[in-house]
C-alpha cells in the first residue's frame, strides 16, 4: 500500500469516525415498541349506507391504515384488529399521537373534477352524481366553485411525494404519478379544460380531498386543447407546510379508507420487553462482544488486538449511521446486528489467516524485513471473498427493505447498515491501525507476536493431512437427508406454533388498584402458563395492564386475572377483545416475497460471479439451515413470532455468507490447480478456510451463549434459533455446499483452463 494510498483511507476513517462519534454524541436513538412502548391509538370504524363495519371490511381498513403509518415515517408500528369493527395502532416513541390520530383517521377520499363554473352562491352538498359545489381556495371568501362528477379518483395515483419547489417558489407540494389507466383519464380531464378560453374558470381541474378543494390549478397555454397533460403526473400545490405535504402524500399514496373511523382510545404504553430483560440483553451483548474480543487477541496476538478495537468502532460507525437515518432500533433489528458483528468478525479473520499463509510463503527471513509484505497482500487476495459475502448479504438486505413491510423491513435496514459499516472497518481501519503497528521497530524484531509468524495448530494438523471429505460425499447426503426429514417430521407431526403475532388471540385490559411493575405483571401471567403473552403498561397512573395472548377461552382469562390479582391486588377488566394478528396476512405474504426475492438475487449474483454450480450448492445449503432452524423449533414446541423470523433471517445471511468465503477459495485453487481432481481441490479448500470458520463462528458464539444465559425468557428462542443457524451453516458448508459443487461439476463441467505450471507452496496449495 503506498503512502498517499494510506494517508487517504486514513482521511477518510478520521472522517468516518469523527463524524459517527458527533452524532452519536448529539443524537438520540428511536426506539421501538419493544424497547421503549410508544403510543395506543383505538379507531373504530363506522358502517356506511353501502358498507357496514364488518371484520372483512375492518381488515381492509387496516392495510389503508398500514400503508399511512409507513407514510407518516413511524417506523416498526404494530396494526391489529381487535373485535369486529376495532383497530388497535401502536406507534413507537410518536412525539405528537393526537396528530397522528387525526391523520390516520381520516377517510381521505381524493377526487379530480372537471370545473363547470363559478358561483357566489352557498356551498351545496354533493348531488347523486358526484358533481358539487365547493369554495374556491384561490379566490375571496365567498366564491365557489360548481363541480362536475369525479372524472378520476384516488385509487388511480400510483405514487405521492412531498417534494418542495425552490425553481417556481411554490414551496412545497405533493408530486403525484398515475397508474396506466389512470394517466390517460388524466390526460382527457386536462386536454378537455385546455379547450375553454384563458381566465374561463372552465379552464380549472380541481383537486379536492374529502370536502375541501385543496388545488385548482388553470391549464397553461402551452397544454394542447384535447390531448391534455401526457405523462402520467401532476403536482399539487397549496401553501402547505412541510409536515402538511408528508401528511397529504400519506393519505393520498396509501389509499383511502373503505370506512370512516373514529379513535375511541388513546393512550401511552410500555415496551413489550420488560426492562429487566432490556438490561440482561445489553449486559449479554457486552458480556459476548468482550467474549468475542479476547478469543481474537488471543488467537491472533497483535492483529486480534487491532481488530478489537476496529470492532468497538464498527459498533460505533453503524450505531450513528441507524440514528442519523432515523431508523427505530427493535430486537428484530438488533439481530441484523449481530449477523453484521459476525460478518465484521469474519472479514478480519480472512485476512488474518490469509496474512498468515502469505507469511509462510515468503518465508520467515523474508517475511520478518519487512512483516507489512504479507499483510497487504492478504487484504488484497480476500478481498474478493469478502465483496462476495458482502454484495450477497446486501442484495438480500435491500430487497427486504424494498419489499417487505414491519420487522422484516427493519431487520433488512439494520443489516445493511451493519454489512457497510463491517466493511468500512475490516478492510479500512484494521488494515490501517495493523500497517502503523507493523512499522514500529520493536513489532518487527519480534514476529511472534505480530500473530502472523505461525500457521496455528489446526491449519498446520491440517496442512499435513487434509481431511477426504468429498470422497465420502453419498454420506453427507445421506445424514443431511436423514436431518431434512426429521426435521419435516417435526413440522408435520407437531406442526409449527405461532405466536399471536401471526395468529391473533385476546386482548384484555385491566385496570388494577395500584401502580404496576411491568416486569413484576410479566412475571405473573408467565407463572400463569402463558409465558409468551404481550404485556404492557397502559396510561391512568401506571395502574394499567394490557395482556395479549394466543389463548382464547375464558379460563384463560380468568387465570390471568388472578395472577394480576396477587401481584398489584385486585384487578378490574377494562376492555376484552378478540384481536387479529398484528403481522396479517399483507405482511407475511410481503414477507414470503422478498425473501423468495433476495434469494433469486442471490441466486443470480453467485451465478455471474462463480458458476450456476456454485450458486445453486450454496442456496441449497441456505435452505437446508433453514428447514432444520424451523424443524427445531417444531420439535421444542417453540413459538413462531416476529422475533423468530428476524433470527431466521440471521441464518439466511450468515449461510450465505459462509458458503461463499469456502466456494470462493474453491475457485481460486481450480484456476491454479491445473488437472488436480475437483474432490481434492475441495478437501484442499476445506483446510485452508477451517481454522477462518472456527474462529469466526466461536466470535458469534460468545455473543450468542451470553444472550442465552443472560437475556432472560424474551431472548432465550431469538439466541436458541441463531445459536442452531451457526453451527448448521458452519456444517452445512462442509458437508451440503462443497459436495453438491463438486457433484454438480462433475455432471456439468466447467469449459476446460490452459493447463498452468504447477508448483506446492508450504501451505499445500497450488500455485
Amino acid at each position: 500500500m503506498s503512502s498517499s494510498a494510506a494517508l487517504r483511507r486514513a482521511l477518510l476513517a478520521l472522517v468516518v469516525v469523527a463524524l459517527s462519534l458527533w452524532i452519536a454524541l448529539t443524537t438520540s436513538p428511536r426506539l421501538g415498541l419493544d424497547l421503549r412502548g410508544g403510543t395506543r391509538i383505538v379507531l373504530e370504524t363506522q358502517d356506511t349506507p353501502r358498507l357496514k363495519a364488518d371484520a372483512e371490511a375492518t381488515d381492509r381498513a387496516l392495510e389503508v391504515l398500514r400503508k399511512r403509518v409507513d407514510g407518516l415515517g413511524v417506523a416498526e408500528p404494530s396494526l391489529a384488529r381487535s373485535g369486529e369493527n376495532r383497530i388497535v395502532v401502536e406507534l413507537p416513541g410518536l412525539r405528537d399521537p393526537r396528530e397522528a390520530a387525526e391523520v390516520i383517521g381520516r377517510t381521505a377520499q381524493l377526487t379530480f373534477h372537471a370545473v363547470t363554473g363559478a358561483t357566489a352562491g352557498p356551498e351545496a352538498k354533493p348531488a347523486a352524481d358526484g358533481s358539487r359545489v365547493l369554495p374556491d381556495p384561490d379566490a375571496a371568501p365567498g366564491t365557489f366553485l360548481a363541480l362536475a362528477a369525479p372524472a378520476l379518483t384516488g385509487d388511480g395515483v400510483k405514487n405521492a411525494d412531498a417534494a418542495f419547489d425552490a425553481a417556481t417558489a411554490r414551496g412545497w407540494t405533493v408530486d403525484l404519478s398515475f397508474r396506466d389507466g389512470a394517466s390517460a383519464a388524466w390526460a382527457k380531464l386536462t386536454g378537455d379544460a385546455a379547450c375553454a378560453p384563458a381566465g374561463d374558470p372552465t379552464r380549472r381541474v380541481a383537486i379536492v380531498l374529502d370536502d375541501r378543494i385543496v388545488s385548482a390549478p388553470a391549464m397553461q397555454t402551452g397544454v394542447p386543447c384535447g390531448s391534455g397533460i401526457a405523462g402520467g403526473s401532476t403536482q399539487i400545490t397549496g401553501g402547505f407546510s412541510a409536515q402538511e405535504a408528508r401528511d397529504l402524500a400519506a393519505l393520498v399514496e396509501g389509499g383511502a379508507l373503505p370506512l370512516p373511523v373514529t379513535t375511541i382510545e388513546q393512550s401511552t404504553v410500555g415496551p413489550t420487553l420488560g426492562a429487566d430483560a432490556i438490561r440482561a440483553s445489553a449486559l449479554a451483548a457486552v458480556i459476548g462482544l468482550a467474549c468475542t474480543g479476547l478469543f481474537v487477541i488471543v488467537v491472533y496476538r497483535l492483529l486480534g488486538l487491532l481488530a478489537t478495537i476496529a470492532l468497538a468502532l464498527y459498533g460505533l460507525i453503524s450505531y450513528a449511521a441507524v440514528v442519523a437515518l432515523g431508523a427505530t432500533l427493535t430486537l428484530p433489528g438488533l439481530a441484523g446486528f449481530v449477523l453484521a458483528v459476525g460478518i465484521a468478525v469474519d472479514a478480519n479473520v480472512l485476512a488474518f489467516e490469509r496474512a498468515r499463509e502469505e507469511y509462510a510463503a515468503l518465508g520467515r527471513s523474508a517475511a520478518a524485513r519487512d512483516p507489512r509484505r504479507p499483510l497487504h497482500a492478504a487484504f488484497g487476495k480476500v478481498w474478493s471473498a469478502v465483496a462476495d459475502s458482502n454484495i450477497t448479504t446486501l442484495l438480500a438486505a435491500g430487497l427486504l427493505f424494498a419489499f417487505a413491510t414491519g420487522p422484516v423491513k427493519g431487520f433488512g435496514v439494520t443489516l445493511a447498515i451493519g454489512v457497510l459499516a463491517s466493511m468500512v472497518t475490516a478492510m479500512i481501519i484494521t488494515r490501517l491501525l495493523a500497517d502503523a503497528a507493523l512499522r514500529i521497530p520493536a513489532v518487527r524484531r519480534r514476529p511472534a507476536l505480530t500473530g502472523m509468524a505461525g500457521l496455528g495448530r489446526l491449519r498446520t494438523r491440517l496442512n499435513r493431512r487434509a481431511p477426504k471429505l468429498m470422497g465420502r460425499r453419498r454420506t453427507w447426503y445421506a445424514a443431511g437427508a436423514c436431518l431434512l426429514l426429521l426435521s419435516l417430521a417435526g413440522i408435520g407431526v407437531r406442526g409449527v406454533e405461532f405466536g399471536v403475532e401471526f395468529t391473533g388471540g385476546r386482548d384484555v385490559q385491566y385496570t388494577a388498584t395500584r401502580a404496576v411493575d411491568a416486569d413484576d405483571a410479566r412475571e405473573a401471567v408467565a407463572a400463569a402458563g402463558f409465558p409468551d403473552a404481550v404485556v404492557q403498561t397502559t396510561g391512568d397512573g401506571g395502574r394499567g395492564v394490557t395482556v395479549r395472548v394466543a389463548e382464547t377461552s375464558d379460563a384463560a382469562q380468568t387465570r390471568i386475572s388472578d395472577a394480576l390479582t396477587k401481584t398489584a391486588g385486585p384487578v378490574t377488566v377494562e376492555r376484552d377483545d378478540l384481536i387479529g394478528p398484528s403481522l396479517g396476512s399483507e405482511l407475511r405474504t410481503h414477507a414470503l416475497i422478498a425473501l423468495g426475492l433476495a434469494v433469486a438475487a442471490q441466486l443470480l449474483y453467485l451465478s455471474v460471479r462463480f458458476r450456476w454450480t456454485y450458486a445453486a450448492a450454496a442456496v441449497a445449503a441456505m435452505v437446508q439451515d433453514v428447514l432444520l432452524v424451523v424443524g427445531l423449533f417444531a420439535w421444542l414446541g417453540k413459538p413462531v413470532d416476529s422475533v423468530f423470523l428476524a433470527a431466521l433471517l440471521t441464518v439466511v445471511g450468515y449461510s450465505v455468507n459462509d458458503s461463499v468465503v469456502v466456494l470462493d477459495r474453491l475457485r481460486e485453487l481450480r484456476r491454479k490447480g491445473g488437472r488436480i481432481p475437483l474432490a481434492d481441490l475441495a478437501d484442499r479448500a476445506v483446510a485452508q478456510t477451517l481454522p477462518r470458520t472456527v474462529n469466526t463462528g466461536m466470535g458469534a458464539l460468545f455473543v450468542l451463549f451470553a444472550l442465552a444465559l443472560l437475556g432472560g425468557d424474551t431472548l432465550t428462542d431469538f439466541s436458541v434459533a441463531l445459536l442452531a443457524g451457526v453451527v448448521l451453516g458452519m456444517a452445512s458448508t462442509v458437508f451440503t455446499a462443497l459436495p453438491l459443487a463438486v457433484t454438480l461439476e462433475d455432471r456439468s463441467p466447467a469449459p476446460a483452463r490452459p493447463v498452468r505450471k504447477k508448483t506446492a507452496d508450504p501451505t499445500g496449495a497450488v500455485v
